[in-house]
């Protein structure tokens, strides 16, 4: 599966939000210290977030961000898609068909692509932000951030990401 930097910063963020949901909105310089995140990159995700109804912004001396549903109604799929598009590396599962149909020659190689894409597709779909925080993941992100040291180079997840995000001189 490919997942952008963006992407990856998106669910990052989200998952804060998640993560204080009903303790008031949360300020982008917070958000991205915690997380380690780019403050003006963060910005435009947000911005995005917030066009697509997922986050609301508040005004004020205690401004800042927060989800505009419970985490248990925000599945991870509406995220990516809003911020990489497809699910799949293969296209969407109306051109996997198209091609099934056409093409008698590869036929099986394209089914099992689209059982690919609605593996993945129905995992991302049935995973909320809810699953991902809960109390039952909470001993395992303590154990991850014990670990992981904070590079700000955006290695977040054991996965393939594309797109390269210039953050710096650095880079």
């Amino acid at each position: 599966m490919k997942i952008s930097q963006k992407g990856l910063y998106a669910l990052q963020a989200m998952m804060m939000l998640a993560r204080h949901y009903n303790q008031g909105a949360i300020r982008i310089r917070d958000i991205a210290y915690e997380e380690a995140l780019p403050e003006k990159f963060l910005e435009l995700i947000l911005l995005e977030l917030k066009n697509a109804r997922m986050v609301e912004s508040v005004r004020g001396a205690k401004g800042g961000y927060q989800l505009r549903r419970p985490p248990s109604e925000i599945q991870l799929s509406e995220i990516i898609r809003l911020i990489d598009g497809a699910l799949a590396p293969f296209g969407d599962a109306e051109q996997l068909r198209s091609l099934i149909d056409r093409d008698a020659e590869h036929r099986a190689l394209y089914q099992v692509f689209l059982e690919v894409r609605d593996a993945a597709a129905k995992i991302l779909e049935n995973t909320t932000l809810a699953d991902i925080v809960g109390p039952e993941s909470a001993a395992s992100r303590a154990k991850r951030k014990g670990r992981r040291k904070k590079t700000g180079d955006g290695s977040v997840l054991p996965m393939a990401a594309h797109g390269n995000v210039n953050r710096g001189k650095d880079e």
